[in-house]
């Protein structure tokens, strides 16, 4: 009788593991971070804009306070007797309701968004302080725009006339009023910015 080969033995099986998929790779370092800190500097790259963001607004709205309360003080003064009087001009009492009304729009986002910086506590939710920011400064700037456009011409028929305080005075505050729209609508870019960057509108 011949003896089994002692050498053969039977083969071991061996299970290899699977290949890891594609995606379970990307997966892994999303969730190590992108596997470079890449998420960590994206958040803080996105904080740093948004900060910017926000302090850019708030200087702009800072400018057109500045400009309308100068406008309304402006007006408001303009009272020389007689004809020289801003209160019988229908355009004159227009721009300075306008600068009223612009002076406490953008004292009160001044006021809020100093407030919200200083102690990094929202009054609104994002998504309503995005909406009031876009469409108000959006029509402040129109009443601005609108105001000041009326008022140039009788400006210009008075001048041509007679150059004198009251004409100077006034025409010094259409001017602000011009400088206060041009800066509200600088912020109203950032707003509608700040708008389309909503996730969930």
């Amino acid at each position: 009788m011949t003896k089994p080969d002692e050498d053969s033995k039977p083969e071991e099986v061996t299970a290899s593991a699977p290949p890891l998929a594609t995606g379970d790779v990307e997966n892994q370092k999303e969730v190590t971070g992108g596997g470079g800190g890449g998420g960590v500097s994206n958040i803080v790259h996105r904080w740093k804009r948004e900060d910017l963001v926000k302090r850019g607004s708030m200087a702009f709205r800072i400018i057109g306070f500045i400009f309308s309360l100068l406008s309304f003080i402006i007006m408001a003064s303009n009272k020389h007797g007689d004809w020289k009087d801003f209160d019988n001009y229908e355009e004159y009492r227009y721009v300075l309701a306008i600068a009223i009304l612009s002076a406490f729009y953008t004292g009160l986002q001044t006021w809020r968004q100093v407030y919200e910086l200083s102690t990094a506590r929202e009054i609104l939710s994002r998504h309503k302080t995005a909406m009031i920011d876009f469409f108000g400064d959006q029509i402040v700037a129109y009443l601005l725009i609108s105001a000041a456009s009326s008022a140039v011409p009788l400006t210009n028929r008075m001048r041509e006339g007679a150059d004198n305080i009251f004409t100077d005075s006034s025409a010094s505050a259409i001017s602000m009023e011009f400088f206060a729209f041009f800066s509200l609508s600088l912020s109203s870019l950032i707003s509608g910015y700040k708008l389309s960057n909503q996730t969930y509108i």
